[in-house]
């Protein structure tokens, strides 16, 4: 037992899914760096889940992980329980009678839009453009083409830190539960909210083959404007303004003004084809992506004056040098 763990971590509530000891994070995340969470847990399912998190010694702390598409995870791994939410129950996607979809959180972006085309479901095809699971999506209130997440949730559930379970209703939606709170590229749900099902809306109905056809548009486009094949994540920094502000600021555009296309720290770089992307040329680390950002930052800020806000979610303990 590694001695960053103490003894607190060393009797852990029994569970039915996968309870890993010293896990390599690196793997679990698309810039494929990192280093190990002390403890990392796959639950069965979401009874698994809410049992673990009411027994787990409270002073443990915990980070939720799903697909790894839109964070670094620093070299010197996560303190106590990582939970990633991935697997058949996880990504499960089931439609509704009406327009409605129910969704776990380790279900891909893409995998919803497509379900609900099949469904012939029309106004989730945006999803089909994030990168990711739609847990991610939901604590980023991600967006692309136009709309963001909250303009499709009905609601959500999940569990707190210490077990408790509660639930939300989607902006603007009726009902007597707390209405989730968003705005761009945010939300304000609470930190150790660990979400376990969502339901969402289309805005009509269509041919399932014409809906598809639409994603399969969406997918070509975004292939030909990101660097999707390489080890990268989702846009590494929100557009200073939010949709529909009058001359809206692009972050790639202020980005390309400061002369950061293909700019290097380490095995990190801005990418060439779109440089709101940092990418893991073969041998990065956590450490080379978060200065390289830092470094765009500072550029952005040194030539235009504005402060980038990072959209990729930084955690972990960050390595110290060598002697």
């Amino acid at each position: 037992m590694p001695e960053r763990l103490g003894p607190m971590m060393t009797t852990l509530p029994p569970v039915r899914g996968k309870l890993l000891k010293d896990a390599n994070l690196a793997p679990y995340t698309w810039f494929r760096v990192g280093g190990p969470a002390d403890w990392l847990f796959l639950p069965e399912d979401e009874a698994d889940l809410a049992g673990f998190l009411k027994t787990l010694d409270p002073a443990i702390p915990v980070t939720v992980l799903g697909v790894g598409s839109n964070v670094i995870v620093r070299d010197g791994g996560i303190e106590g329980v990582v939970i990633r939410l991935m697997g058949k129950y996880w990504g499960s996607v089931e439609a509704g009678d009406d327009l409605t979809l129910t969704a776990r959180p380790g279900a891909l972006d893409l995998s919803v839009a497509k379900t609900a085309a099949r469904h012939g479901i029309r106004g989730l095809e945006f999803l089909s453009g994030i990168p990711g699971s739609l847990g991610g999506a939901t604590r980023t209130n991600a967006g692309c083409y136009g709309q963001e997440l909250r303009d499709v949730l009905v609601g959500l559930e999940g569990y707190l830190r210490d077990g408790t379970h509660v639930a939300y209703r989607g902006p603007g939606r009726a009902g007597n539960l707390p209405e989730a709170q968003f705005s761009y590229r945010h939300s304000d749900l609470p930190n150790d909210l660990v979400v376990t099902k969502l339901t969402l809306e289309g805005s009509g109905t269509g041919a399932p083959d014409a809906i598809l056809a639409e994603i399969e548009a969406l997918q070509a486009r975004r292939a030909e404007t990101q660097p999707i094949k390489d080890k990268t994540s989702g846009s590494t920094f929100a557009n200073p303004d939010p949709p529909g502000t009058p001359n809206q600021r692009s972050a790639w555009k202020l980005i390309d003004a400061a002369g950061c296309r293909g700019l290097k720290v380490g095995g990190a770089q801005v990418s060439p084809k779109h440089c709101n992307f940092l990418i893991n040329t073969g041998d990065a680390t956590a450490a080379d992506l978060e200065a390289l950002g830092e470094l765009v930052r500072a550029q952005v800020w040194d030539s235009q004056g504005v402060k980038l806000r990072w959209e990729v979610r930084r955690i972990g303990r960050i390595k110290p040098p060598l002697p």
